[in-house]
């Protein structure tokens, strides 16, 4: 038997001489991740949930683009690890208590199992659902080999050690060299089905590996024989377990007392210790260890539907309890303190505190530093306020720019043009970030109509924001009379403005008040004045220019009353606008004729 110093050894040294992971085994890792995590919400949770739903949708994304790309997923399992082309790509986690996808797989029987190209949604959830049982209700006994193959989906297979043993006993010798064991060269499925149709020949080859392939698929104990290999592992196994962390030996131990004790008055004790450790947990910010001690907590009336309703109560007190002012503080002290920790497990965490507890997750939102742990929390309020976005509301008169973006970014997610009101009242904000985000939150609550609201815009201080306003206005989806442009027009400053947001100005004036503007331009052109002379002479072109454009009979007469009386460049933008109108009503003439 291989030492396991040498085991240890040996892997280490293969793990410094593995280089850069191809990407398929990369994409392979993180499909499998996704799945250990999505069949455990769906277990603890429910699959109507939506925590469990959005893992169901990430699985699906990540398995549909890798199988359009590699069209076929197969997986090798062994006790403790999932093995992809030679490569483990998933260990069981020694710190759990709970079973693994595929420590499950392989207890019941499964070798192998194979995802092809075409997967539905359907096939998918059938899948999850079939690993814990509850898709039929009169078949809880069956394991998940019965329930596949009673649907016999054809984007799904699997291998059993049954078939494996099987085919050994019926079989003289086993496949030949060309078709080894290796996950790299074939698949278990092909590797039967290759030797079912050889007649169960011998093999060609001889060496060393078949030798050890013959005395596998010749024994019936093919699923439960040991190699030195994996004695080294459970040895490993052993050893993890007895440097067991501390909390996590005493989780095990409540979970057990849980399961089986019955004295009321030791179980009411045992919910006082769970209250304690979870508000433990918060402090730490151990978020996934808090993560599995809810769990367990959520299935007390699988484990124990023996429970008197007070217990029942406790247990749903501790859940209803999560949002505490306590909780929320911890989890803020612990994320300021740390901004680079590892937060896997609380976006999960914050989910199953509910709806009840946006006010103080709002309040946390504002108080976070780091963008990474805001985001977080932004996300989960998209998920918990959309149905009761008061809080979020409230909040946007707040003094702290960064969390009110935060807010108006969800509420754009949300896309509800019965937020348009509130948001409107920010128009004077101090940030210019926030007043430029509240231009784009009127352009989707607000996409047309009445445009006032985005010419009050005119008047901002920041160049970015008028720009972000005007280009709306000009889009011809606004309406607004012209006396609304009045104080943006006779702005000490306008003259002063770049020749771009002059004219930009002039476009947006064309698009939501047409002719009323044509007597304010039509003064332009004929105006004469000794001082400024030259920004009134930019102006009066630019106001040619717009009137060539809106070429209205309006518009064309008073370019013809300024290439009279305008000044020698004045009359010159206007002869030049004539004909840019003339070409205009011509071929909108020409639109208007009759096919």
């Amino acid at each position: 038997m291989t030492d396991l110093k040498t085991a240890q050894d040996m892997m280490a040294a293969a793990v410094a001489a593995k280089g850069t992971e191809d990407p398929e085994t990369a994409s392979v890792r993180r499909i499998l991740k996704l799945l250990e995590k999505t069949a455990k919400s769906n277990r603890t949770y429910g699959t109507t949930n939506p925590v469990a739903q959005k893992f169901s949708q990430q699985l699906f994304e990540e398995l549909t683009v890798h199988l359009n790309t590699c069209s076929k997923l197969t997986i090798f399992i062994q006790r403790s690890e999932l093995v992809f082309n030679d490569t483990i790509v998933l260990q069981a986690d020694k710190d759990s208590s709970s079973e693994g996808v595929g420590f499950k797989l392989y207890a019941d029987g499964i070798r192998e199992f194979s995802i092809h190209q075409g997967l539905s949604r359907e096939d998918l959830t059938f899948f999850l659902e079939s690993l814990w049982g509850g898709t039929d209700p009169t078949q809880d006994d069956d394991d998940i080999v019965t329930r596949l193959w009673a649907r016999n989906l054809s984007t799904i297979s699997i291998v059993t050690a049954e078939e494996i043993a099987k085919h050994s006993m019926e079989s003289i010798g086993a496949p030949s060299a060309e078709g080894g064991m290796s996950s790299s060269d074939a698949t278990l499925r092909e590797l039967l089905d290759r030797n079912r149709n050889q007649g169960g020949r011998t093999g060609s080859g001889t060496g060393e590996g078949t030798s050890a392939q013959n005395k596998r698929l010749q024994s019936g104990l093919i699923g439960y024989e040991v190699t030195d290999e994996e004695l080294a592992a459970l040895a490993s196994e052993i050893d993890a377990e007895s440097k067991q962390d501390d909390l996590l030996y005493i989780m095990d131990m409540l979970t057990a007392i849980l399961a089986y004790e019955t004295s009321p008055v030791l179980l009411t004790k045992l919910f006082t210790v769970w209250g304690s450790i979870v508000g433990s947990l918060f402090r730490d910010g151990k978020w996934t260890v808090l993560e599995h001690v809810l769990s367990l907590l959520h299935e007390t009336d699988v484990v124990r539907p023996d429970l008197s309703q007070e217990h029942k109560q406790e247990v749903a007190s501790l859940f209803s309890g999560l949002g505490r002012t306590e909780h929320i503080k911890a989890i803020e002290t612990f994320l300021n303190s740390a901004p680079t920790a590892q937060t896997e497990g609380l976006s999960t965490i914050l989910l199953m505190m509910g709806a009840d507890a946006v006010p103080q997750l709002c309040a946390l939102l504002a108080k976070l530093v780091s963008p990474a742990h805001q985001a977080i929390l932004s996300d989960t309020l998209l998920v918990l306020a959309k149905d009761r976005p008061e809080p979020l509301l409230k909040g946007l008169m707040d003094r702290r720019p960064t969390y009110v973006r935060n807010l108006l970014a969800i509420l754009m997610k949300w896309n509800d043009p019965k937020f348009a009101e509130a948001v409107e009242k920010l128009t004077r904000y101090p940030d210019p970030h926030v007043r430029k985000d509240v231009v784009r939150a009127i352009s989707l609550f607000r996409p047309n109509g009445n445009g006032l609201k985005l010419i009050s815009f005119m008047e901002d201080g920041e160049e970015s924001v008028r720009v972000a306003a005007l280009k709306l206005l000009v889009s011809g989806h606004y309406t607004a009379p012209f006396s609304s442009w009045s104080p943006a027009l006779s702005a000490d400053n306008f003259s002063e403005r770049p020749v771009s947001e002059r004219r930009a100005v002039f476009q947006a004036i064309r698009a939501t008040c047409g002719d009323e503007a044509v007597s304010y331009w039509a003064g332009l052109l004929t105006e004469w004045s000794w001082t400024n002379r030259k920004k009134k002479e930019e102006l009066a072109v630019l106001a040619a220019e717009s009137l060539g454009k809106l070429a209205t009979p309006a518009a064309v007469a008073a370019l013809e009353l300024g290439s009279k009386k305008g000044g020698a460049a004045v009359r010159q933008a206007c002869v030049h606008a004539l004909s840019q109108a003339q070409r205009q009503q011509q071929g909108k003439a020409q639109t208007d004729l009759p096919q």
